[in-house]
């Protein structure tokens, strides 16, 4: 059992809600920041519960930032933890959001779960998290619930657009015209999916290379399909009058 699964589990103080399996994510991906000056942004205060959670586990050196829709959520500020009331769908409120937050380390969406929330908070967010930073979107299964906009397979989830992430991180690779090297490409080292969870480790990206080093002594193979594939198309070159390409 981890720091934050034990905070989790004597906590007599304000409510924390919490699948059980998170606090290992969680872990997984924060335990470098620990004892930092870290700047964690949070949205879906709740009951504050989370944040107390957050200032334990980072320590004394840490800042917090919480967003929630909830006007009563503004009283939950403490020393070390600022919050701001707005909607997490509306991006003019982001916009003015990342303004006044003057770095984010850490960005934990665990709002009102969305799809356009969701979409709406990465699209504005991402690229104000540091370069070496960490986006957390978790309760992920929302993409599934009709209620939240989701559905299995269903356009327009977070699930769904998530999955363009795959192909984004391998940009580099494509020659086809809709998939170039963006922002993305060079700013997301990592995709880690959990179940509801989404964390992306940010780090600079150059272009992917590749070298050899030693010596090569075992002789190529060339597969009997691949020689019989081979052959036929030289037959057919010199068929049709072609010379053999140098190799």
């Amino acid at each position: 059992m981890n720091d934050l699964q034990k905070y989790f589990e004597a906590n007599t103080g304000r409510l924390i809600h919490k699948w059980m399996h998170y606090f290992d994510v969680y872990d997984r991906h924060f335990a470098r920041f620990r004892g930092t000056d870290v700047h964690v942004l949070e949205f879906g205060v709740f009951q504050g519960g989370s944040l107390d959670m957050w200032k334990d586990y980072f320590g004394p050196r840490c800042k917090i930032y919480g967003v929630d829709i909830n006007p009563h959520c503004k009283a939950l500020e403490n020393e070390n933890v600022t919050i701001f009331i707005g909607d997490q769908e509306d991006r003019h409120f982001l916009k003015s959001l990342a303004a006044k937050i003057p770095r984010v380390d850490i960005l934990i969406d665990d709002g009102g779960h969305t799809m356009r929330q969701q979409i709406a908070t990465f699209e504005e967010m991402f690229g104000h998290i540091t370069e070496d930073g960490v986006y957390l979107c978790e309760d992920l299964h929302t993409s599934y619930w009709h209620k939240w906009g989701g559905g299995y397979r269903r356009r327009n989830t977070f699930i769904e657009y998530s999955k363009r992430f795959i192909d984004r991180i391998h940009a580099w690779h494509s020659h086809a015209r809709a998939l170039k090297v963006d922002d993305f490409t060079r700013a997301a080292h990592s995709l880690h999916f959990y179940d509801s969870i989404l964390v992306i480790e940010k780090r600079p990206v150059g272009e992917p290379m590749h070298r050899k080093t030693g010596i090569a002594t075992v002789p190529a193979y060339e597969s009997p399909r691949r020689q019989k594939a081979n052959g036929f198309k030289t037959r057919l070159r010199h068929a049709m009058g072609m010379k053999d390409r140098p190799r």
